[in-house]
Protein backbone atom coordinates (compact mmCIF):
# COMPACT_ATOMS: atom_id res chain seq x y z
CA UNK A 1 0.00 0.00 0.00
CA UNK A 2 2.95 2.64 0.59
CA UNK A 3 4.72 3.41 -2.36
CA UNK A 4 8.82 3.29 -2.10
CA UNK A 5 9.88 6.92 -1.04
CA UNK A 6 6.16 8.28 0.06
CA UNK A 7 5.90 7.32 3.18
CA UNK A 8 7.81 10.38 4.80
CA UNK A 9 8.41 12.08 1.43
CA UNK A 10 7.17 15.92 2.69
CA UNK A 11 7.35 16.32 -1.06
CA UNK A 12 11.13 15.52 -1.84
CA UNK A 13 10.57 12.57 -4.02
CA UNK A 14 10.43 12.88 -7.73
CA UNK A 15 6.51 11.67 -7.55
CA UNK A 16 6.14 14.40 -5.28
CA UNK A 17 7.44 17.01 -8.12
CA UNK A 18 5.33 15.90 -10.90
CA UNK A 19 1.80 16.37 -8.99
CA UNK A 20 2.33 19.40 -7.82
CA UNK A 21 5.57 20.45 -6.49
CA UNK A 22 4.90 19.13 -2.89
CA UNK A 23 8.15 19.42 -2.12
CA UNK A 24 10.33 21.53 -4.33
CA UNK A 25 7.66 24.22 -4.06
CA UNK A 26 6.93 23.79 -0.21
CA UNK A 27 5.71 27.66 0.56
CA UNK A 28 8.78 28.74 -1.96
CA UNK A 29 11.52 26.83 -3.65
CA UNK A 30 15.53 27.48 -3.59
CA UNK A 31 14.71 30.14 -6.29
CA UNK A 32 12.50 32.15 -4.60
CA UNK A 33 14.41 32.47 -0.98
CA UNK A 34 15.65 35.64 -0.20
CA UNK A 35 19.58 35.68 -0.24
CA UNK A 36 22.57 38.61 0.47
CA UNK A 37 24.07 38.44 -2.26
CA UNK A 38 25.86 34.77 -1.83
CA UNK A 39 26.70 35.01 1.84
CA UNK A 40 25.42 32.59 4.26
CA UNK A 41 22.28 34.54 5.22
CA UNK A 42 19.03 33.34 3.82
CA UNK A 43 15.18 32.57 3.92
CA UNK A 44 14.35 29.13 3.35
CA UNK A 45 10.85 28.12 3.46
CA UNK A 46 9.94 25.61 6.14
CA UNK A 47 7.95 22.91 5.97
CA UNK A 48 3.89 24.40 6.16
CA UNK A 49 2.01 20.79 4.92
CA UNK A 50 -0.15 20.27 1.86
CA UNK A 51 -2.40 22.15 -0.66
CA UNK A 52 -4.65 20.91 -2.30
CA UNK A 53 -2.42 20.42 -5.66
CA UNK A 54 -0.17 18.20 -3.74
CA UNK A 55 -2.62 15.46 -2.63
CA UNK A 56 -2.79 12.29 -5.49
CA UNK A 57 -5.43 9.60 -4.71
CA UNK A 58 -3.40 6.77 -2.93
CA UNK A 59 -0.80 8.58 -1.66
CA UNK A 60 -0.18 7.51 2.13
CA UNK A 61 1.38 9.87 4.57
CA UNK A 62 3.08 8.17 7.66
CA UNK A 63 3.11 10.95 10.37
CA UNK A 64 6.18 11.51 11.86
CA UNK A 65 7.07 10.94 15.99
CA UNK A 66 4.58 8.66 17.96
CA UNK A 67 2.93 9.91 20.76
CA UNK A 68 2.81 7.55 24.19
CA UNK A 69 -0.46 7.87 26.06
CA UNK A 70 0.31 8.63 29.84
CA UNK A 71 -2.21 8.64 32.82
CA UNK A 72 -2.63 12.02 33.06
CA UNK A 73 -3.79 12.36 29.57
CA UNK A 74 -7.02 9.95 30.45
CA UNK A 75 -7.85 11.29 33.51
CA UNK A 76 -7.50 15.27 32.14
CA UNK A 77 -9.46 14.39 29.40
CA UNK A 78 -11.93 12.31 30.93
CA UNK A 79 -12.59 15.00 33.34
CA UNK A 80 -12.63 17.87 30.86
CA UNK A 81 -15.33 15.80 28.61
CA UNK A 82 -17.17 14.83 31.82
CA UNK A 83 -17.13 11.46 30.58
CA UNK A 84 -18.65 9.70 33.54
CA UNK A 85 -17.90 5.90 32.56
CA UNK A 86 -15.91 4.64 35.44
CA UNK A 87 -13.56 2.12 32.79
CA UNK A 88 -11.74 5.44 32.56
CA UNK A 89 -11.12 6.54 36.26
CA UNK A 90 -11.88 3.95 38.32
CA UNK A 91 -9.45 1.33 38.62
CA UNK A 92 -11.00 -0.83 41.24
CA UNK A 93 -13.56 -1.14 38.56
CA UNK A 94 -11.62 -1.50 35.50
CA UNK A 95 -9.53 -3.83 37.75
CA UNK A 96 -12.88 -6.19 37.74
CA UNK A 97 -13.32 -6.12 34.05
CA UNK A 98 -12.08 -8.83 30.96
CA UNK A 99 -9.80 -5.54 30.33
CA UNK A 100 -7.85 -5.88 34.19
CA UNK A 101 -6.93 -2.09 33.96
CA UNK A 102 -8.75 1.78 33.62
CA UNK A 103 -8.86 2.22 29.08
CA UNK A 104 -7.78 5.25 27.72
CA UNK A 105 -10.80 7.31 26.53
CA UNK A 106 -11.68 6.71 22.84
CA UNK A 107 -12.56 10.06 22.31
CA UNK A 108 -9.09 10.81 23.12
CA UNK A 109 -7.60 8.37 21.00
CA UNK A 110 -9.66 9.86 17.91
CA UNK A 111 -8.52 13.56 18.88
CA UNK A 112 -4.63 12.16 19.37
CA UNK A 113 -4.88 10.47 16.14
CA UNK A 114 -6.11 13.84 14.16
CA UNK A 115 -3.98 15.81 15.79
CA UNK A 116 -0.47 13.51 14.39
CA UNK A 117 -2.67 13.91 10.87
CA UNK A 118 -2.47 17.63 10.79
CA UNK A 119 1.22 18.33 9.84
CA UNK A 120 0.54 16.22 6.66
CA UNK A 121 -3.23 16.72 5.61
CA UNK A 122 -4.94 19.56 6.99
CA UNK A 123 -2.19 22.39 8.13
CA UNK A 124 -4.17 24.40 5.18
CA UNK A 125 -7.43 23.26 6.09
CA UNK A 126 -10.48 26.16 6.20
CA UNK A 127 -12.80 23.17 7.71
CA UNK A 128 -13.16 19.86 8.41
CA UNK A 129 -16.21 18.78 6.66
CA UNK A 130 -16.67 15.31 8.83
CA UNK A 131 -15.76 12.40 10.40
CA UNK A 132 -17.02 9.46 8.78
CA UNK A 133 -16.77 5.83 9.20
CA UNK A 134 -15.10 5.54 12.86
CA UNK A 135 -14.09 2.34 14.45
CA UNK A 136 -12.08 1.76 17.30
CA UNK A 137 -10.52 -2.03 16.49
CA UNK A 138 -8.95 -2.16 19.87
CA UNK A 139 -8.49 -0.86 23.39
CA UNK A 140 -5.73 1.58 24.16
CA UNK A 141 -4.37 1.45 27.52
CA UNK A 142 -1.70 3.75 29.82
CA UNK A 143 1.93 3.45 28.44
CA UNK A 144 0.62 2.49 24.69
CA UNK A 145 2.92 4.20 22.23
CA UNK A 146 0.45 5.23 18.95
CA UNK A 147 1.40 5.77 15.24
CA UNK A 148 -0.95 7.62 12.73
CA UNK A 149 -0.85 7.01 8.91
CA UNK A 150 -3.02 8.97 6.12
CA UNK A 151 -3.85 7.45 3.28
CA UNK A 152 -6.20 9.79 0.19
CA UNK A 153 -9.37 8.42 -0.72
CA UNK A 154 -10.39 11.18 -2.87
CA UNK A 155 -9.98 14.58 -4.32
CA UNK A 156 -12.13 17.38 -6.17
CA UNK A 157 -12.35 20.64 -6.30
CA UNK A 158 -14.69 22.92 -4.09
CA UNK A 159 -18.60 23.88 -6.05
CA UNK A 160 -19.09 26.90 -3.80
CA UNK A 161 -15.28 27.79 -3.11
CA UNK A 162 -12.97 28.56 -5.74
CA UNK A 163 -9.82 29.22 -3.60
CA UNK A 164 -10.68 25.29 -1.63
CA UNK A 165 -10.52 21.83 -2.72
CA UNK A 166 -11.80 19.13 -0.69
CA UNK A 167 -9.68 15.66 -0.16
CA UNK A 168 -11.16 12.72 1.72
CA UNK A 169 -8.29 10.75 3.69
CA UNK A 170 -8.54 7.72 5.83
CA UNK A 171 -6.99 7.92 9.06
CA UNK A 172 -5.16 4.82 10.93
CA UNK A 173 -3.98 4.43 14.23
CA UNK A 174 -1.32 1.69 15.60
CA UNK A 175 0.02 0.75 18.47
CA UNK A 176 3.72 -0.02 19.12
CA UNK A 177 2.92 -3.59 18.75
CA UNK A 178 1.48 -2.92 15.31
CA UNK A 179 -2.46 -3.40 16.03
CA UNK A 180 -4.69 -0.99 14.34
CA UNK A 181 -6.55 0.51 17.35
CA UNK A 182 -8.53 2.76 15.01
CA UNK A 183 -10.01 3.74 11.48
CA UNK A 184 -11.50 7.07 10.10
CA UNK A 185 -12.40 8.84 7.16
CA UNK A 186 -12.12 12.58 7.71
CA UNK A 187 -13.16 15.37 4.54
CA UNK A 188 -11.33 18.72 4.79
CA UNK A 189 -11.81 21.45 2.66
CA UNK A 190 -7.83 22.76 1.86
CA UNK A 191 -6.56 25.38 0.60
CA UNK A 192 -5.03 25.68 -3.10
CA UNK A 193 -1.38 26.57 -3.35
CA UNK A 194 -2.27 29.15 -6.39
CA UNK A 195 -4.81 31.11 -3.88
CA UNK A 196 -2.16 30.92 -0.91
CA UNK A 197 1.16 32.13 -2.31
CA UNK A 198 3.00 31.02 1.04
CA UNK A 199 6.71 32.19 0.94
CA UNK A 200 9.39 31.90 3.01
CA UNK A 201 8.83 36.02 4.51
CA UNK A 202 5.85 35.25 5.47
CA UNK A 203 4.71 31.33 6.29
CA UNK A 204 1.61 30.91 7.59
CA UNK A 205 0.41 32.17 10.78
CA UNK A 206 3.28 34.72 11.06
CA UNK A 207 1.56 38.55 10.51
CA UNK A 208 3.57 41.00 7.97
CA UNK A 209 6.86 42.51 8.89
CA UNK A 210 7.56 40.02 11.91
CA UNK A 211 10.81 38.42 11.95
CA UNK A 212 13.63 38.41 9.45
CA UNK A 213 12.91 39.94 6.50
CA UNK A 214 13.71 39.77 2.96
CA UNK A 215 15.43 42.98 3.02
CA UNK A 216 16.95 42.53 6.23
CA UNK A 217 19.51 40.04 3.77
CA UNK A 218 20.45 42.81 1.50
Amino acid sequence: MVRDGDAHDRGESDAGSERGGSGGERGGSDADAATDGGTDRRLVAGWEGRYYEDFAVGDVYKHPYGRTVTETDNVWFTNLSMNLNPMHFNEAYAAETEFGERLVDGTFVIALAVGMSVIDVSANATANLGYDEVRHHAPVFHGDTLFAESEVLDKRESDSRDRVGIVTTELRAYNQNDELVLSLERTPMVLMRSYAEPSAARPTGWPAGVGTQPEDLE
